[in-house]
């Protein structure tokens, strides 16, 4: 993983902030989180005040370990202990039943929890640190992305003084800069509540992965699907830039472009340039390299002069599974694809 080495002095600093009940942005291999005690009511609803989140909505826990996942909840299966062995560290939330430390504001007042353990190095020094600070090897982090409610999720450091900014011109307390996360996208999550496993929100570690890994067939339920618990990234509308921003088949794109006025669009896509586009931005031709710059890419787009914001979709096969559900709830807010809000 490229990036700084680990700031010792910025981690004790940090352990301090969240160990008084304050917030800490840190990066992990997938996104910048938003971070607080999680055994802190009060400071875990400073999240959801500082981002605009509905308090229904649950946060991740993220722990050092499997033996610190023991600790929050009510029981890990078999399943779930093959999967954190596997694929922890790592960019995997597991959702199981929740344990006693878990509360409400944690779980939006769900029967269950979600678990991580972050690979990235600067996330596991601050969970060491935390653990060292309170005395508990399985105190864990709550934390959302480091982003407003909805937003382009941020994936460097300067993306999150720029939505939420730290004190005194906003509500976080120290951001940790880590460099650019590894992966670019939120992890994939697992619900492990139920005797199938279901996939709630796809990721970098696919869902053929995590199939092979449990010699199983993975479920994945229909959006509106009223027995799934909620989770992160799970509205139909997210990660939306602040301009209009439409997905667009390839064989669309230069008419597409040329309807909205070629000199008002930002574009993103693979082929070369059209000319008199306002902004353009080559799409990666591999998944992971354009999941790593997804963000970015928005981010710099939406700063852009241009009006209008055009992706070509990306090819509609497995490996390219979460790029287009970022992607296509992005362009939920203007497309009109979707009703509810966020």
């Amino acid at each position: 993983m490229n990036g700084p080495p680990v700031d010792s002095s910025a981690i004790g600093r940090a352990a301090r902030l969240l160990h008084d009940g304050k917030l800490v942005a840190f990066p992990t291999e997938t996104v910048y989180g938003l971070g607080a005690d999680a055994d802190n009511v009060p400071a875990v609803r400073a999240i959801f005040a500082a981002k605009g989140r509905p308090t229904d909505h649950p946060v991740i826990v993220h722990v050092s370990g499997l033996a610190a996942a023991s600790g929050w909840a009510g029981t890990l299966s078999p399943v779930a202990r093959k999967l954190a062995e596997r694929f922890w560290p790592g960019a995997l939330t597991l959702v199981v039943p929740r344990g006693p430390r878990a509360h409400d504001a944690l779980t939006g007042a769900q029967p269950s929890v979600g678990l991580r353990c972050p690979s990235h190095p600067w996330a596991q020094a601050l969970l060491k640190a935390l653990c060292q600070q309170c005395g508990d090897p399985s105190r864990a982090i709550a934390a959302p992305s480091a982003n407003r409610f909805g937003h382009i999720s941020p994936t460097r450091a300067e993306h999150v003084r720029a939505d939420l900014r730290e004190k005194p011109h906003g509500p976080v307390d120290l951001i940790l800069d880590g460099g650019s996360c590894e992966f670019g996208i939120e992890s994939t999550i697992i619900d492990l509540t139920t005797q199938v496993p279901r996939l709630l929100r796809p990721g970098s570690i696919a869902r053929e992965a995590i199939e092979r890994a449990l010699g199983r067939a993975v479920d994945a339920p229909a959006f509106d699907d009223p027995s799934t618990p909620r989770a992160p990234g799970g509205l139909a509308r997210h990660y939306a830039p602040r301009k209009p921003l439409e997905l667009v088949e390839a064989s669309r794109l230069a008419a597409r472009v040329h309807e909205l006025g070629a000199n008002r669009v930002a574009v993103l896509a693979p082929a070369p340039p059209l000319p008199t586009v306002a902004h353009w931005w080559t799409a990666p031709p591999a998944p992971e390299r354009y999941a790593h710059h997804l963000y970015e890419f928005l981010h710099r787009m939406d700063a852009s002069s241009a009006e209008r914001l055009v992706v070509q979709r990306p090819p509609r096969e497995p490996q390219w599974a979460a790029l287009n559900d970022r992607l296509e709830r992005a362009a939920a807010a203007f497309s009109g694809t979707y009703d509810d809000a966020d």
